[in-house]
């Protein structure tokens, strides 16, 4: 493939990081840098020979700066063909010179419009049409012409700049293109999905957009599937503050595969859910453990294991506080395919280092912000978009619904039942204690055999236990059901039309209810 020369460079930026030192990189090579606005103001100021574009043009900005990048001297340096002897006699008769490098990024479309008091107006203000347009003229001839729009590059062109004496090959101009129309197909998403959301002449936003549109990037190849037959990628949002598996850094252990990924987001969302220090284990994207301590993880680890010691083999472990050696001591003691926690100390990484193939996971501490947005659902032809499950229902505000409310012991076991509850499959119960997941029954077609599940799944004892459901009984065998457990407290949504059948049996088994009016379905 060939090399081409940079010999002049265009440069606008938005985010101005590491432009100068860039730009002084290109400074031994000869390179005229042609430049606008606060760009060539900075570079300038920083002793950098300077073009402006209206100079190089001989055409003014105007319109606010709306039109200042949009001629022909600009996109014909950027679009011409250099082999293609017709392109060169038509830029040599209109005096137009070549442009082989574009350093350019866009304004912050989507960061404007995510502020509370954005208006229409100023959105649209801040629709970069320049940008794009040179962007896309610039890859669509990646064969002759440069194009860099992330800061993290610049460091890797100006080293293949010194190692060929100024040229960039077409190989790198071809992937810097890619990444270009990447971006380019995000920004119009972002404009796309912001103007659908919007009716003209109302300041009402709808709440899903006419079309929509988003984009991942790809994290890594997955060996397989849900199955060995079914190939997978990981793709990952573009957001480095989400407290998310992916963001995850991978300390040690195996790739992880497409039911790792699964198993891990599940475990680490419900166990940012819980406030307390807690642990939790997930098998096949339920709960099978979950507890919480007064701070000592060890001791929540203990909890969690005893509520399904046998399911837990093989499953996926998660912690809402670091890992300390005693911890890591307990772990080592069990087979778990991931093993993740916002920390591990270094003599906890000293011994989980011992069982090679587990995968550590750790969620950075910078990120600290949960995922709110959308949530998406493949089904054949069509996709369905919600908005995510991030309610943070207060139970004291559930009504009370028997002759008898919770006690206080009652009510703290019924909060943490409803932050369990929330993330097992529907039709969902659990069992718990104030600090300690005892049973569960999930994804069954009926819900009093989730209860009965519940009840033959519990290895501890259930006389003193809770109940969370996340949907309505739908008729009173659930709960009588509950008590012959040994249950003494119900947290569910209500709404059924049994609903005072339902309550009639919790009075006359003294059981204390309370309806929420939320449901936690999870399908």
């Amino acid at each position: 493939m060939q090399q081409n020369d940079i010999k002049r460079v265009l440069i606008s930026v938005t985010d101005k990081k590491g432009i100068v030192e860039f730009a002084q990189g290109l400074q031994p090579f000869g390179v005229e840098i042609l430049s606008t606005g606060g760009t060539a103001a900075q570079l300038r100021k920083s002793g950098i020979p300077v073009t402006d574009v209206s100079d190089y043009t001989g055409f003014p900005e105007m319109m606010d700066g709306r039109l200042k990048t949009l001629h022909p001297k600009i996109h014909g340096g950027l679009l011409a063909l250099r082999d293609n002897e017709e392109h060169m006699n038509a830029l040599k008769s209109h005096g137009i010179g070549l442009i082989d490098m574009v350093v350019i990024n866009l304004y912050r479309f989507e960061d404007t419009v995510a502020k509370a008091d954005c208006t229409l107006d100023h959105a649209v203000e801040n629709i970069d049409i320049g940008g794009p347009t040179m962007l896309r003229a610039a890859s669509k001839n990646y064969r002759f012409v440069s194009v860099v729009t992330d800061p993290e590059d610049y460091p890797k062109i100006l080293a293949e700049m010194k190692e060929t004496g100024g040229k960039i090959s077409e190989a790198t101009n071809f992937e810097l293109a890619k990444k270009t129309f990447q971006l380019t197909a995000r920004y119009d998403g972002a404009i796309s999905n912001y103007l659908g959301l919007l009716t003209a002449g109302s300041p009402e936003k709808r709440e899903f957009p006419d079309t929509f549109s988003c984009q991942f990037a790809k994290a890594q190849d997955l060996r397989y599937g849900e199955n060995p037959h079914q190939k997978a990628a990981f793709y990952r949002e573009n957001d480095p503050q989400l407290s998310a598996l992916s963001n995850a850094r991978q300390l040690q252990g195996k790739e992880l595969s497409y039911n790792n990924i699964m198993d891990g987001d599940a475990a680490w969302q419900l166990v940012s859910d819980i406030p307390l220090p807690a642990a939790v284990i997930i098998k096949h994207a339920n709960p099978c453990g979950a507890a919480t301590s007064d701070g000592d993880m060890t001791e929540a680890f203990r909890k969690a294991l005893a509520g399904d010691p046998v399911s837990a083999f093989g499953g996926i472990v998660a912690f809402n506080r670091p890992v300390d050696k005693t911890t890591a001591t307990e772990l080592a003691k069990i087979f778990f395919e991931v093993i993740i926690a916002p920390g591990f100390a270094v003599d906890a990484l000293e011994i989980l280092g011992a069982k090679k193939n587990v995968r550590v996971l750790e969620i950075p501490a910078s990120c600290d912000k949960r995922s709110s947005g959308y949530d998406f659902r493949r089904v054949v032809g069509g996709l369905l978009v919600q908005d995510r499950d991030m309610d943070n229902f207060d139970i004291r505000n559930a009504k009370v619904v028997t002759q008898r409310a919770p006690t206080e012991a009652e009510y703290q076991a019924l909060d943490f039942a409803w932050r369990v509850v929330k993330h097992v499959k529907s039709n969902a119960i659990v069992f718990t204690t104030k600090d300690q997941l005892v049973g569960m029954g999930a994804g069954q077609t009926s819900r009093v055999d989730s209860v009965k599940i519940a009840k033959m799944k519990a290895l501890l004892p259930t006389e003193g236990c809770v109940l969370g459901s996340d949907a309505f009984f739908p008729f009173r065998d659930g709960l009588d059901m509950a008590a012959e457990a040994g249950i003494t407290a119900v947290i569910e949504p209500g709404g059924s039309i049994n609903d005072a059948e339902v309550i009639q049996a919790a009075d006359e088994r003294g059981i204390a209810m309370i309806f929420t009016g939320i449901r936690h379905f999870k399908h």
